[in-house]
């Protein structure tokens, strides 16, 4: 008669459906967030005269949700060109907060 160890059992319960499907999305993921951070530096530049430009770009993606025109003016001349492009390449609030600004 074959005596099962501890460590055979341990392996058997390592390859379960839910261990492979994690392990798939794992391998998965990493792929996914390094798409997500190079579409979003693929946006041309934009410089910092288009400040007023970009703000109310935000407003029309972010509606109410919007912060002061006054502090969004702000964070737009402190921003760097790559990072104003960014914004004005986002089209849902979702897409905004990908970006370094």
């Amino acid at each position: 008669m074959k005596q099962t160890t501890l460590k055979q059992i341990t392996i058997k319960q390592a390859t379960s459906p839910l261990s492979k499907t994690i392990n798939i999305i794992s391998y998965l993921a990493l792929p996914l967030v390094v798409i997500t951070l190079v579409s979003c530096s693929k946006a041309p530049p934009v410089a910092v005269s288009e400040c007023e430009t970009v703000v109310s770009h935000v407003k029309k993606v972010l509606k109410d949700r919007a912060p002061s025109q006054s502090s969004m003016l702000k964070q737009c001349k402190a921003a760097t060109d790559e990072a104003r492009g960014c914004i004005m390449a986002a089209d849902k609030p979702m897409k905004l907060l990908q970006c370094d600004f």
